[in-house]
C-alpha cells in the first residue's frame, strides 16, 4: 500500500510539471515589414508547442517552430534626434537644441528561419525596457544563442 501511494504521488508530480509548460509573452515589440513600416506586435515563446509566435492585433501572423530557426541576431542602432529637436526648438524657443544633441537607440532582433527549404527572415524592433529579457528568454526557451552584432553590422568579438 505504501508503494502504491508513492507511485501515485510521483505520477501526480510528473503530470503537474507537464501541465505547466511555460509560455513567455512580450507585448512591447514592433514587427517591421519590407517597406520599413512597424506594427505593434506580441512575441510569444511557447514551450508547450515548441514554437515562436508573432501576434499582431490578436491574430497570429507568424508561427515558427523552434527547430526551424536558423539564427537569432541582435543589433542596436543610434541616431541623432535632429528632426525631433528642430520641432521642439520651434515650439519652445531653444530647448530643442538640447534634444538635437541627444541620441536615440533602437534595439533590433533578426530571426533567420526556414519553411521547408525556403530561407526567410523576420525583423522585430524591441523596446529598451525588454530587449535584455527577450534575449535571455530566447536562450532559455529555444536553447539557441543570440548573435550580437556591432553597430556597423559586424559580429562583436
Amino acid at each position: 500500500m505504501k508503494k502504491l501511494i508513492t507511485v501515485i504521488a510521483i505520477l501526480l508530480l510528473c503530470l503537474n510539471n507537464i501541465g505547466f509548460a511555460e509560455e513567455t509573452t512580450f507585448n512591447t515589440c514592433k514587427l517591421t515589414d519590407a517597406k520599413g513600416k512597424q506594427a505593434d506586435a506580441r512575441l510569444i515563446l511557447s514551450d508547450n508547442d515548441k514554437d515562436l509566435v508573432i501576434r499582431v492585433s490578436d491574430r497570429d501572423v507568424i508561427t515558427i517552430p523552434y527547430e526551424n530557426v536558423d539564427k537569432f541576431s541582435y543589433e542596436f542602432t543610434k541616431k541623432h534626434r535632429i528632426t525631433q529637436g528642430a520641432i521642439v526648438m520651434i515650439a519652445s524657443l531653444g530647448a530643442g537644441a538640447i534634444v538635437m544633441l541627444t541620441n536615440s537607440k533602437s534595439h533590433w532582433l533578426y530571426i533567420d528561419y526556414h519553411e521547408q527549404n525556403a530561407p526567410k527572415s523576420l525583423v522585430l524592433r524591441l523596446d529598451k525596457s525588454d530587449y535584455q529579457k527577450i534575449i535571455a528568454s530566447i536562450k532559455t526557451h529555444t536553447g539557441k544563442d543570440v548573435e550580437m552584432l556591432a553597430q556597423d553590422g559586424k559580429t562583436k568579438g
